[in-house]
């Protein structure tokens, strides 16, 4: 297959576009460019053209990856995943990934530590980071550690009961609806009744 012509994208830095006979255009980087020696005029056979669709196709993915975790951080199943979703097959997508690992652009446990932060900051407790790492596809081997950087889930209980009482008392209504939030935030059955404990209104087993 012949090269008509190359000519640099207009719309992204670092592509360029090679218009072929039969009318098709392949968008490679500037890498594929040197490494194919490709000129206007060459004649491509079959099985180079296959090696330079193959390339390009697994330098898109990487620059999909690099564009989305320059975006925000993330933890390489869910960059895996979203690539996948956004075309590459299971394979350019690992391998996408891997590269963004070796490079140092994504890492798992560092990821784990941030969304536990982040979830802290939230006044989430262990068990919503624990349901958060899980739907990130943070590997097990990981959650200990991040959840060692959460605050002592008695202080987020007390201050979480704090804000909302203000220094009055709750009845049982009002003990039974900040349970429930608190439950929902992540927090065991155990903390939180140990807080209402020492706040003089002990909680029913029900």
């Amino acid at each position: 297959m012949r090269i008509e012509r190359i000519t640099a994208s207009d719309h992204k830095r670092g592509r360029v576009l090679v218009f072929l006979a039969d009318g098709a255009c392949l968008k490679v980087t500037e890498q594929e460019l040197l490494d194919f020696g490709l000129r206007a005029g060459d004649e491509l056979d079959e099985a180079t053209l296959g090696r330079l669709k193959d390339a390009a196709g697994v330098s898109d993915v990487k620059a999909r990856a690099a564009d989305l975790v320059g975006r925000r951080a993330m933890s390489r199943h869910d960059l895996e995943r979203k690539l996948r979703d956004k075309g590459a097959s299971e394979a350019e997508a690992r391998y996408a990934a891997e590269w963004m690992e070796a490079i140092g652009a994504i890492n798992d446990a560092d990821y784990a530590a941030v969304l536990a932060r982040h979830c802290a900051q939230m006044s989430y407790g262990p068990g919503r980071v624990r349901e958060k790492l899980r739907e990130k596809g943070v590997p097990r081997e990981l959650w200990d550690d991040a959840l060692d950087t959460l605050p002592d889930p008695a202080e987020q209980i007390d201050r979480f009961l704090a804000s909302k009482l203000r220094g009055g008392e709750a009845d049982e209504a009002a003990k039974r609806r900040l349970t429930g939030a608190l439950v929902r935030r992540g927090f065991s059955w155990g903390d939180i009744r140990a807080a209402w404990n020492r706040l003089g209104a002990e909680m029913s087993e029900e």
